[in-house]
């Protein structure tokens, strides 16, 4: 079956090791990624995601602060490590994409429509995973790679604080991205058979 779509589903894959060889302006993949997020379902068109793209000086700070929050918590003897894989694998590469949540926008959903109040988180991170997954295929389809990373609740303060970013606004996940240094190992499924059932 020949699909284009599919066939950057297919491409996309996480990344460890990037540079920053990219001929894309940052001003032409900032105009890619906000395109991206704006076409992104969300329930009730509730728009909840918000996003934060880093370049230059301010992608090095962003994974120096991640550095710092995690010498504070891996064993001394481990952090060399730790830090090479944040230097080769993440901070090599040419930019960092934040994902956010608005709690603002859930909390007032919530208000306004009672029966499904329960569910408005539920559906706050099913937009956001949404949007790191279209924007992950986006950015596959320029041909750079990337990989999503959680080091949140972690650096949740020392970001919001350095970007001056609004309480309300809650990480979920951060992607790295840039030129690609190594061709990652096939993919691998499980059975058909485990996931799927069709009735016709």
């Amino acid at each position: 079956m020949k699909n284009r779509f599919l066939d950057m589903m297919e491409q996309r894959r996480s990344i460890y090791r990037l540079n920053r060889n990219v001929t894309t302006p940052p001003e032409t993949l900032t105009r890619l990624i906000k395109a991206v997020v704006k076409q992104t379902p969300s329930a009730f068109n509730s728009q909840s995601t918000r996003v934060v793209v880093l370049f230059g000086e301010h992608h090095q700070t962003f994974w120096e602060l991640v550095k710092s929050a995690l010498a504070q918590r891996v064993p001394e003897k481990d952090y060399p490590k730790t830090e090479a894989k944040i230097d080769d694998s993440f901070a090599s590469g040419m930019g960092t994409v934040l994902f956010y949540e608005d709690r603002q926008v859930v909390d007032e959903l919530q208000k306004a429509l009672p029966l499904y109040a329960e569910h408005f988180p539920f559906w706050s991170e099913q937009a956001s995973a949404m949007a790191q997954f279209a924007v992950w295929v986006a950015l596959t389809e320029e041909g750079l790679g990337a990989s999503l990373q959680h080091y949140n609740p972690l650096i949740d303060n020392a970001i919001a604080q350095r970007w001056k970013l609004p309480d309300q606004w809650v990480l979920r996940a951060q992607m790295p991205f840039g030129g690609i240094d190594h061709t990652p190992h096939e993919k691998t499924f499980i059975d058909d058979a485990q996931r799927f059932k069709v009735f016709l």
